[in-house]
């Protein structure tokens, strides 16, 4: 499989694909169902965003291939449950091979439950509190291409959240570290031009907005 130009590869099923997932059948999975694709469900949007921050440092399919293990060792990111999580379930984490053994992470995610449950309070549900800062369509680059993303790491609604969100005690959760849960939970869309599930992902858009419109 090689890349062209575009950065894109053709698969076996001769589907074009951003050329960073054409490492396992898992990743390009990966790629075709979830990244880019808008989230609403709480549980997943504290998954990723606990996720990313364990993530520094590492590969996201890393991550990715331990992601089994890290929903078991957090309680399936239920924030009510890991908000309750005490020492013993620190140590019970850090002895777990199956997952990133880094106590301040495994701390910050404990931490970051507690906060969540703050947020849910305020504004109803961490979606609610997350879905404020998609970008304006205007503000976006009017084609996705290697070039743009290279030189795409942060956005300023990815720098305004990381320092509401540390304003309100949360930790690991950088510029960088929320412009990449952006672009996975779908509030921004990075698949490149010309592969197969960037329509997909601003159809799946289109119609979370229509649903909202309807419900007005």
């Amino acid at each position: 499989m090689t890349t062209d130009r575009h950065g894109l590869f053709a698969a076996e099923d001769g589907m074009r694909r951003c050329h960073w997932c054409r490492a396992t059948p898992a990743y390009m999975h990966y790629h075709d169902y979830e990244w880019g694709f808008p989230v609403t469900d709480d549980r997943r949007l504290f998954e990723k965003l606990c996720l990313e921050g364990f993530q520094a440092g590492l590969s996201w399919l890393t991550i990715l291939n331990k992601r089994d293990a890290f929903r078991r060792g957090f309680a399936d990111f239920d924030a009510g449950q890991v908000a309750r999580y005490g020492e013993k379930d620190v140590e019970r984490l850090l002895g777990d091979a199956g997952i990133v053994r880094h106590r301040g992470k495994i701390e910050s995610t404990i931490n970051n439950a507690r906060c969540v449950l703050e947020l849910r309070a305020e504004f109803g549900s961490l979606s609610a509190y997350a879905w404020r800062y998609e970008p304006p369509a205007r503000s976006r680059p009017k084609r996705i291409t290697p070039a743009t993303l290279k030189a795409i790491t942060t956005s300023p609604e990815s720098v305004a959240m990381s320092k509401d969100l540390k304003k309100r005690g949360w930790s690991f959760v950088g510029p960088t570290t929320v412009y990449a849960f952006m672009q996975a939970m779908g509030l921004v869309n990075d698949h490149l031009e010309g592969c197969h599930a960037r329509a997909q992902a601003l159809d799946a858009r289109a119609g979370m907005a229509a649903s909202d419109q309807s419900k007005r």
